[in-house]
């Protein structure tokens, strides 16, 4: 009673300081936060249907630039990859053995006759190069156990036993819940786990856990996997009750962590599970999202989950934070749980200042707010990793609440036509301690929740770091709200942070520490759909010039329906110079020829109706080639100038043109540059 009446006083005094200090105006549009753990069954689908792709575009855009896309792995349908929060650990990757693996579940066009239920994985030993795809690893049993032991939302990591080089004798390791019924009449409740050598996948483990009432633990859907240098597997799932039936939906205010340790003899792994307390201010709220990782050498690791337990005033009863857990003995004990405060005086200064006075006018009533007295909430996920030095990292969309608990506002800002949300990095450099956390705003966005069919996503931000964990690099989604509303055209978005200089790479275009689009040009474009980052780039020091290599993999799908077939792609090439993390550096990739174009402007005026305007600013005269595309990749006019030193105009005649997007490549010297132009 005592811990509930403390509560309750939080929770008054934390909206008696909102309302004081920060009333929202009226009519904002915000997005309350998913029921991400239903009492219903989740099978093959996601809690909310949604709008549909307001224009579905060619997977088969014209490729304006180098990135190179194969296909890798197919499965039966977009699940494994799917479903709100899915960016799970699904592509993994050891710069040391050059091995890249993607996990999956099998079926689509490279298995026609496989069940989706089964589990299978694609993996390179060149890093990412070349591939051996659908290599089979888990198979339910015939008869009864197809739907007692089929997977869903796997996840997967590779261990390397001490002393190993040779990426054969690497394993794979995975996780996943199945369909056993043991916590939810007719579904979830079962874990299977196992693992098979790189070089050998058919030798394989299988192992299947069911939930366990008399011990206390409800197993449902992990969110957080790792596995650690140290060879070990952390899982992180919410305990929740489901039975007995229809006593459902229980949330037991405590996370559930599987813990797996490798078996020299047995060639597997043994499991155990314990509880950590997680109690949440509203009772009934699970947290939307959790993570686990580990330092390189395995010693620091964190737990973390985006909720609210009362213990940040400002937010108590409204906002979502970083709740986090540490070990600092390789998981032998944790201590926690410790708060992210995001707002309030003891805030990130970072976070705090992202928005300008401008935009604070646009949000609230006066009197303004101070930055510290917004009510800041995190979305409704976000990504995990731990640095060289044991710190944790977190990337995370950052927003203002919404007009009811735990929303985000959704509102475009007049002043910066951006959402009042971008995407974070935050960092602590004393072990995720209060007051030792740093926030960097990594780019604003445009949209925010994508709609496929009976799947939701958001902009599925994720981290990876280098092999010694010096550098990170954040990549999330975000669509052109000028081809759909929702963000389900998404192009990859991404930037590097170097922790001892807490310095972001810079966009060689604007010579700013801007994100780069990575896919816009290829034929990922408006098409990166359910994006996976590995949880470790790899370093290419064999140039001139070294290069951090993102591996990447993205679903090509039927956008309307995640029930078709899917084909994985592979981004072979998606990288940031090392030089990029010096502002101000000439960018090497254009050394490498003789840059030609300064500079190319904005089309003018943009929409257009029968003509259009833009400059090209060149070094040295040179032939130019100029060709205008639709949004389906279609060669609609093409011509060449031969342009002189210094601007030059160029005008289009666009009056045949139809209404709708188009895109303006520019080409001399071996330079390529696009521009989008809308015609009314």
């Amino acid at each position: 009673m005592k811990k509930l009446m403390i509560s309750t006083i939080v929770l008054i005094y934390g909206f008696t300081l909102l309302a004081q200090v920060s009333e929202l105006k009226t009519g904002l549009t915000f997005e309350r936060p998913p029921v991400k753990h239903s009492t219903e069954l989740h099978q093959e689908q996601a809690i909310f249907p949604g709008e549909l792709l307001l224009v579905v575009p060619s997977k088969h855009f014209k490729n304006t630039d180098a990135l190179s896309i194969i296909n890798i792995g197919t499965s039966a349908n977009a699940y494994s990859y799917g479903w709100g929060g899915g960016q799970r650990s699904l592509l993994c990757a050891h710069d040391e053995l050059g091995l890249v693996c993607n996990f999956h579940r099998m079926g689509g066009a490279l298995d026609p006759n496989g069940y989706s239920g089964d589990m299978g994985f694609d993996f390179s030993i060149d890093w990412g190069q070349s591939w051996s795809v659908m290599n089979e690893c888990y198979m339910v049993s015939d008869g009864w156990g197809i739907y007692y032991e089929s997977a869903r939302y796997p996840q997967h990591g590779i261990f390397n036993p001490p002393g190993n080089t040779n990426p054969d004798s690497a394993y794979v390791v995975f996780f996943a819940p199945v369909l056993d019924g043991s916590n939810q009449q007719d579904g979830w409740g079962g874990y299977c786990f196992g693992c098979a050598p790189v070089g050998d996948p058919t030798d394989t483990t299988k192992n299947l856990i069911s939930s366990n009432p008399q011990a206390g633990y409800y197993q449902y859907l992990p969110d957080g996997f790792t596995v650690t240098s140290t060879g070990n597997f952390w899982v992180v799932d919410y305990n929740i009750k489901y039975l007995p039936y229809p006593d459902d939906g229980h949330w037991q205010q405590e996370l559930l962590i599987s813990h797996g340790t490798w078996n020299e003899t047995a060639k597997d792994f043994d499991l155990e599970q314990f509880l950590l307390p997680c109690p949440t201010l509203d009772t009934t709220a699970v947290p939307q999202c959790a993570r686990v990782e580990f330092s390189p050498d395995g010693q620091f690791g964190y737990i973390v989950a985006l909720a609210d337990n009362g213990n940040v005033a400002i937010s108590a009863g409204q906002s979502l934070y970083p709740i986090l857990w540490r070990t600092e003995d390789y998981g032998q004990t944790w201590t926690g749980p410790i708060e992210v405060a995001l707002a309030g005086e003891n805030g990130i200064s970072g976070v705090q200042d992202f928005l300008t006075v401008d935009q604070l006018e646009e949000l609230f009533e006066p009197p303004i707010p101070n930055p510290d007295e917004v009510p800041f909430t995190t979305a409704y996920d976000f990504d995990l990793s731990v640095d060289a030095d044991g710190n944790p990292n977190i990337a995370v969309v950052v927003g203002v609440t919404g007009g009811e608990p735990y929303a985000i506002i959704t509102e475009k800002s007049m002043e910066s036509d951006y959402l009042f949300m971008a995407s974070f990095i935050l960092r602590s450099d004393d072990k995720g301690n209060p007051g030792s956390w740093h926030g960097r705003e990594l780019g604003n966005l445009v949209s925010f929740r994508g709609e496929y069919g009976d799947l939701y996503e958001y902009n599925r931000i994720q981290i990876a770091r280098d092999a010694v964990g010096e550098k990170m690099f954040v990549a999330w989604l975000d669509t052109d709200t000028t081809v759909s509303a929702s963000n389900n055209a998404p192009d990859i978005w991404a930037c590097g942070y170097d922790i001892s200089s807490n310095s972001l790479t810079y966009n060689y275009e604007t010579g700013d520490d801007d994100p780069q689009n990575i896919t816009f040009g290829s034929e990922a474009t408006f098409g990166a759909h359910f994006f996976a980052m590995s949880n470790q780039v790899i370093y290419n020091d064999d140039l001139s010039t070294p290069v951090y290599i993102l591996p990447m993999v993205y679903e090509d799908m039927t956008p309307t329906d995640p029930s078709q077939p899917v084909q994985y792609k592979y981004i072979q090439n998606a990288f940031f110079w090392e030089a990029q993390f010096a502002v101000g550096a000439p960018y090497p990739g254009i050394e490498e020829f003789d840059k030609i174009i300064a500079e190319v402007s904005e089309v003018f005026p943009n929409p257009a109706k029968t003509s259009a305007t833009f400059n090209i600013l060149l070094k040295k005269q040179a032939a130019t080639n100029i060709q205008i595309t639709n949004l389906v990749g279609q060669n609609v006019k093409a011509f060449q100038r031969n342009l002189n030193v210094g601007n030059n105009e160029i005008m289009l005649d666009i009056s045949d043109l139809k209404s709708g997007i188009y895109f303006i490549t520019i080409e001399a010297g071996g330079q390529t540059l696009t521009k989008k132009m809308m015609v009314e």
